[in-house]
């Protein structure tokens, strides 16, 4: 088969890699500023009705998981897109599984996230804490993997 080059597709998934990787470190550092913030007792508007660097903080840390989530997705659909394309099928490398995990890790973080403010949910906050640590180690291997796959396709 006659297919067209797929690079185009490989720049698209290496920056938005790069994209993934720099909204994980934001998410991580903003993440920490939070923590720092409302250990200092920090979590509540101040008293002239201004809101509190903790709420600015917190919708920007939203935003960006929002953004992750759906780097995440765009990634998914293009390793999917790029290896039927190029292969005509799924499954050649630990990529997948890797890239799977990652998405599932994902999605599992933003699910906790939404559950962190809920009173009768204590355990939230701590699952979403583990499930970034495991979203950490996962970006790591699908990283690797994804340059091991890239070598396949580099001439």
């Amino acid at each position: 088969m006659n297919l067209p080059s797929f690079i185009w597709l490989w720049r698209i998934a290496a920056w938005s890699m790069g994209l993934t990787g720099f909204l994980f470190v934001s998410l991580l550092a903003i993440g920490g500023w939070m923590r720092y913030l409302r250990l200092q007792g920090e979590t509540v508007p101040s008293l002239d009705g201004q809101t509190s660097t903790f709420i600015g903080l917190r919708r920007l840390h939203f935003a960006l998981g929002v953004g992750l989530v759906l780097t995440v997705l765009l990634l998914l659909s293009i390793g999917i897109v790029g290896t039927l394309g190029h292969f005509g099928s799924l499954g050649h490398s630990a990529h997948l599984p890797a890239g799977l995990t990652v998405v599932a890790l994902t999605m599992a973080s933003a699910w906790s996230a939404t559950q962190i403010n809920h009173p009768q949910k204590p355990w939230a906050r701590s699952l979403h804490l583990t499930l970034n640590g495991l979203l950490m180690v996962a970006l790591g291997l699908v990283s690797w993997s994804g340059w091991l796959v890239v070598q396949k396709y580099l001439p």
